[in-house]
């Protein structure tokens, strides 16, 4: 089952341990495979078209249970004030912004929470591709890029957004 929003990310955490997850990552997954070994680490041959064709997939949550920063950790993080300051400081200036020249990636952008006007969608419906990413698979941005790696606390705080609904500018349980 691949995932594209957060709602179907909490029904599958709620059966997490019955049922395996896929989240398409645009760089690795996609790729024709027959088996497992056939597909990177983190990632397993999965069919996922009506047609039965196989492809690599990464399987989520790959560390769940560490990367949301536990029951303990505070407010859940909002786009606004903790993580487009992250994503601007590391996956926006030449990839995932206005300019692409890094990445040749304009079918999405990560400085705007929702759809640009082009219909190219945000950082809200990527969310959970962008957890993966710089939180579980932490292979963005790629080293030697040049640019702002992030720091382990603030690759918690993105998984930890994700996990909290990826909220816009006001947390759930900001309260009053």
């Amino acid at each position: 089952m691949a995932l594209r929003s957060p709602v179907p990310l909490l029904a599958c955490g709620a059966v997490l341990v019955a049922v395996a997850c896929s989240i398409n990552v645009d760089d690795l997954a996609g790729r024709a495979c027959s088996d497992d070994t056939e597909c990177p680490s983190a990632y397993a041959c999965t069919a996922v078209a009506a047609d039965g064709q196989r492809t690599c997939e990464v399987i989520y949550p790959p560390s769940y249970a560490e990367a949301d920063g536990g029951t303990d950790a505070g407010p859940v993080p909002t786009y606004c004030k903790d993580v487009a300051p992250i994503l601007a400081a590391s996956c926006v200036s030449t990839c995932h912004g206005a300019d692409t020249s890094g990445s040749g990636q304009s079918s999405f952008r990560l400085d705007y929470y929702e759809p640009t006007g082009n219909g190219a969608p945000g950082a809200r419906a990527k969310a959970l591709r962008i957890r993966v990413r710089t939180s579980d698979l932490k292979d963005m941005p790629p080293s030697g890029s040049g640019v702002t790696q992030p720091t382990a606390e603030e690759r918690a705080l993105v998984a930890r957004w994700v996990a909290g609904g990826a909220p816009f500018c006001d947390s759930p349980d900001a309260g009053p």
